[in-house]
C-alpha cells in the first residue's frame, strides 16, 4: 500500500464531514496533531440539519446502518458509541406499500421476517427469503475486508482468492439477477434490488456485490439516534475534540501552499494559514485536484448517480405510518430507463417517505409530525436532446406534485394538511458544490468500483489525500467512516482491523 513518506506529524483535514472526522479520530489515536477545517458553523457534511419553526430536519441519511464501524471510528480514540449515543433499533426496517394495495413490513429479525414473507407470499418465498439472506450474509463477509474496508494502489490489487469467491457467488452478474435467484415474487425482488439505486445503479444493471447494501438493512438492521442524525457528527465532533484535535468551523479553504509535489500549509478565505506534514481533502474530487491545479486522466468521464428531491413538511401528529415507508410505482424497469438512461423525471416514481418523530416525537413540535418525502430526478449533468429543468422555478411545482402523489399512494389528505417547511433540489445539492447536483456522487458502475473509482492517493502528490463518497469505498455512511479511515492509514501505515469489523446480525436476531 502505498503510504505518505516523510514526517507525518501534524494533519490538516479538510471537512468535518463524516468522513473528515472518521479520519481525524483515527489519527489523533495514532498520535497525530490534527486540525479539521470545516467552512459551515457545525459537522455532518451530507449528514446535513435545519431548523425550521421548531422542527429538527436531517437533510442527508435519515438511518444509521453498521452500527459496529461507528463503535470501531469511537474506539479509535478510546471511546465508545454507549457514551456519545443513544441508538434505537427500528423493529421494522421499513414499510413497503405496492400500487396492487398490498404491503409488506420488512424486519431484520430472522423469525419476523420469514413470518412476514410467508404472510405476504407463500411457503416457497418464505424458503426463498432465508436462503437469501445467507447468501446476503456470506456476501459481506467476502467483501469487507479485501474490497470495502482496504487501500488499492491498482486494479490488480483485486487479484486475490476473495475475487474467486465473489464471481462463484455470482457477484459480477446484476443484483436483479442474483435477487431472482432466489426469489420468484416480483414484489419483494424489489424490496431487495432498489437499494442499488443508492449507488447509482439500475437495479438490472447494478453489479450484485451491491447487494450488499440490501445486507446493511435488511439483516444486519437499522437504527435511529435520538436527536436526529445529526446526533452522529455531533457526537463524532465531540469525541475529536476531547482528544485533542482542533476543529475550526466557518473557516473556507482558499488554497494550498506547495513545495514541489509536496503540500506545505492549507490557507484559508479568512486569512488563516495552517503548517502541515499531510492533508485530507473530503472535498468531491474535482475540487481537491483544482486546489493541486491538475485533472486526473481517464479514458471515459466519470458519470454522477441520480439526484432526488426531497420535501419536508410539518403536519398534526398521529400520522399512521411508521419510521420509513417505500411507495413503488406499478412501473419498474422503464423507470430506470428514465431516470438514469435518458435524465428524465420518473413517470412513475417509486418515493421514500421518512417519519422520524414515529422514533423520536422532540424533533417536531408538541402536537406536530415532521415527514419527509424523497424521489429520485436526474442529476444536472446535460444530456444531449433532453432539456434541463430549472429547479428553481420547478422544485416547488414539483415538490407540490410527489405530495399529491404520496397523498393518493399512503397519506390522504396530505398535500392539504402539510406545511412544507423546506424543498431540496439538485439545484440545491449544486450549490453545495456536491458534483452534478447529487449527494449520491459518482455511480457505482463496474468502471467506476473499487480501484477505478477516484483513487483517495493522487498520484500527483506526495502527501494529500482523498475521503469521501466521491472516492473509495463510496457512498453511504459505513462508507464514508471507513474511507476516512482508510484515508489515515495513507499517512500512518495500516493499523489491524479485525476480520470481523462492521459484521453484525448475522446469526441474532437484531431489530
Amino acid at each position: 500500500m502505498r503510504t505518505v513518506r516523510g514526517g507525518t506529524d501534524r494533519v490538516v483535514v479538510i471537512g468535518a464531514g463524516l468522513s473528515g472526522l472518521s479520519a481525524a479520530l483515527h489519527l489523533a489515536g495514532r498520535g497525530r496533531e490534527v486540525v479539521v477545517l470545516e467552512r459551515n458553523s457545525y459537522p455532518g457534511g451530507r449528514a446535513g440539519r435545519l431548523d425550521a419553526g421548531g422542527y429538527r430536519l436531517d437533510t442527508g441519511p435519515t438511518v444509521l446502518t453498521m452500527p459496529d464501524i461507528v463503535e470501531q471510528t469511537f474506539a479509535a480514540v478510546g471511546d465508545s458509541l454507549a457514551h456519545r449515543l443513544d441508538l434505537v433499533p427500528l423493529a421494522s426496517v421499513y414499510d413497503a406499500r405496492f400500487a396492487d394495495g398490498s404491503q409488506l413490513s420488512v424486519h431484520s429479525d430472522l423469525d419476523a421476517m420469514v413470518a412476514e414473507v410467508r404472510r405476504f407470499a407463500g411457503a416457497a418465498e418464505a424458503e426463498g427469503y432465508v436462503r437469501l439472506r445467507d447468501w446476503l450474509t456470506r456476501l459481506y463477509h467476502v467483501q469487507y475486508e479485501r474490497f470495502i474496508a482496504a487501500n488499492m494502489d491498482s486494479p490488480l490489487s483485486v487479484l486475490t482468492p476473495a475475487l474467486g469467491r465473489l464471481a462463484a457467488m455470482g457477484g459480477f452478474r446484476s443484483v436483479d439477477n442474483r435477487v431472482s435467484h432466489f426469489l420468484r415474487d416480483e414484489r419483494l425482488r424489489r424490496v431487495f434490488s432498489f437499494q442499488s439505486l443508492y449507488a447509482g445503479v439500475s437495479p438490472h444493471r447494478a453489479l450484485a456485490v451491491y447487494a450488499v447494501i440490501a445486507y446493511m438493512d435488511t439483516v444486519a438492521g437499522v437504527f435511529f439516534p435520538r436527536g436526529g442524525v445529526r446526533a452522529l457528527p455531533d457526537a463524532l465532533a465531540a469525541a475529536a475534540g476531547d482528544a485533542g484535535v482542533d476543529l475550526r468551523y466557518g473557516s473556507t479553504v482558499a488554497a494550498l501552499e506547495r513545495r514541489g509535489s509536496r503540500i506545505t500549509a492549507v490557507r484559508t478565505v479568512e486569512g488563516d494559514r495552517f503548517a502541515c506534514d499531510a492533508v485530507i481533502s473530503t472535498a468531491e474530487p474535482h475540487i481537491s485536484y483544482a486546489w493541486l491545479g491538475t485533472t486526473p486522466r481517464r479514458p471515459v468521464p466519470l458519470r454522477a448517480a441520480p439526484s432526488a428531491v426531497v420535501v419536508h413538511v410539518g403536519l398534526p401528529a398521529g400520522t399512521d405510518i411508521g419510521h420509513h415507508t417505500i411507495s413503488f410505482g406499478a412501473a419498474w424497469r422503464r423507470t430506470f430507463e428514465e431516470l438514469i438512461d435518458e435524465g428524465r423525471l420518473m413517470s412513475d416514481p417509486s418515493l421514500l417517505i421518512t417519519r422520524p418523530t414515529a422514533t423520536d416525537p422532540t424533533l417536531a413540535p408538541p402536537g406536530r409530525d415532521l415527514l419527509s418525502v424523497l424521489a429520485p430526478v436526474p442529476n444536472l449533468a446535460a444530456r444531449q436532446g433532453v432539456p434541463k429543468l430549472d429547479w428553481n422555478s420547478e422544485g416547488e411545482p414539483y415538490a407540490r406534485r410527489i405530495l399529491e402523489v404520496a397523498a393518493e399512494r399512503v397519506l390522504p389528505g396530505l398535500a392539504d394538511s402539510a406545511d412544507i417547511l423546506a424543498t431540496l433540489t439538485p439545484a440545491d445539492w449544486a450549490r453545495a458544490d456536491m458534483t452534478a447536483g447529487t449527494p449520491f456522487s459518482y455511480a457505482h458502475s463496474l468502471t467506476q468500483t473499487g480501484p477505478f473509482r477516484p483513487n483517495n492517493f493522487p498520484r500527483t502528490t506526495d502527501n494529500m489525500v482523498l475521503a469521501g463518497s466521491g472516492t473509495v469505498p463510496g457512498v453511504g455512511v459505513p462508507t464514508a467512516l471507513i474511507s476516512g479511515q482508510l484515508a489515515a492509514d495513507r499517512i500512518t501505515g495500516s493499523t489491524r482491523r479485525s476480520a470481523g469489523a462492521g459484521i453484525v446480525g448475522a446469526g441474532r436476531g437484531a431489530a
